[in-house]
C-alpha cells in the first residue's frame, strides 16, 4: 500500500459585490472572492493538496486562468475533475484536514454543509473531512478583510 500526504494553499482577494463560495456553499457576505473561477479558496487548497500528494503538480497545471473554460467555473467541477484525476492513477481519499482564514463573516454554522459537500465529491465520509475556521485577530490583510486564506492537508491511499 502506497500512502501519499499532500497540502495545498489558496489566496484570494476580497470585493464587494461578489459571492462567497467556501467549500461549495454559498455564504451570505457583503464581500467575495476575485478570481478567473468562482474564487473557492477552500476547494482551490484542496485541489492543490490532491494533486500534490499523487504528484501531478497543481491547480494553475491543470485549470489555468489563461483558459477562458474555466472563466467563472464552479470549483466543486474543478475538484471534482481533480478527484479524477488522482482516482485514475489509483488513489482513494483516507482524509482531508483544512483551514479557512477569514474575518468575516464567521462560517461555523456553514462548515457541516461543506464537509458534506466536499465528501460527497471526493467518495468518503463527512467524517473524513475537517474544515476549521480562524481569524488573524485583526492582523494583516485577512484582518482587515482584504482577503482570505484556505490551506489543506490530504492524506491518499493507493492499494
Amino acid at each position: 500500500m502506497d500512502i501519499r500526504a499532500g497540502q495545498g494553499i489558496d489566496f484570494h482577494r476580497l470585493e464587494k459585490g461578489i459571492d462567497l463560495r467556501l467549500g461549495g456553499v454559498l455564504i451570505p457576505s457583503e464581500k467575495g472572492c476575485v478570481a478567473h473561477s468562482d474564487g473557492d479558496v477552500l476547494l482551490h487548497s484542496i485541489c492543490d493538496a490532491l494533486l500534490g500528494a499523487a504528484g501531478l503538480r497543481d491547480i494553475g497545471a491543470h485549470f489555468p486562468d489563461s483558459d477562458q473554460e474555466y472563466k467563472d467555473i464552479d470549483s466543486r467541477i474543478l475538484l471534482k475533475k481533480t478527484f479524477e484525476l488522482i482516482s485514475s492513477e489509483g488513489y482513494s481519499v483516507i482524509n482531508v484536514d483544512s483551514t479557512i482564514c477569514l474575518e468575516k463573516p464567521k462560517i461555523s454554522a456553514h462548515i457541516p454543509e461543506m464537509k458534506e459537500v466536499i465528501a460527497g465529491i471526493l467518495k468518503t465520509r463527512p467524517g473524513n473531512i475537517s474544515v476549521k475556521a480562524t481569524t488573524t485577530e485583526g492582523m494583516g490583510f485577512t484582518g482587515r478583510g482584504e482577503g482570505v486564506i484556505a490551506t489543506a492537508v490530504v492524506l491518499l491511499r493507493r492499494d
